[in-house]
């Protein structure tokens, strides 16, 4: 086989490849969130209650220090 054959059907292959992947892809169209009550805030979970929602301090000390960490050292 020619090389100037074996670019040919590499470069067709290639095109049919990408078209292909144009063709079959999805993405979704934008859509408004609406609550079913329409009460104005995210619903929680039927398992999550309010009471057990409690701040977790070392997480957010540990968060602070790694946003601190990205700062420059001047």
């Amino acid at each position: 086989m020619k090389l100037e054959v074996a670019r040919g059907l590499f470069l067709v292959s290639a095109l049919a490849v990408a078209s292909l992947a144009l063709v079959v892809w999805e993405q979704p169209g934008p859509q408004v969130l609406t609550a079913a009550v329409g009460s104005g805030h995210c619903p929680l979970p039927r398992v999550a209650k309010a009471a057990d929602a409690k701040p977790d301090h070392d997480l957010l000390l540990f968060m602070f220090g790694l946003s601190q960490g990205l700062k420059p050292q001047s």
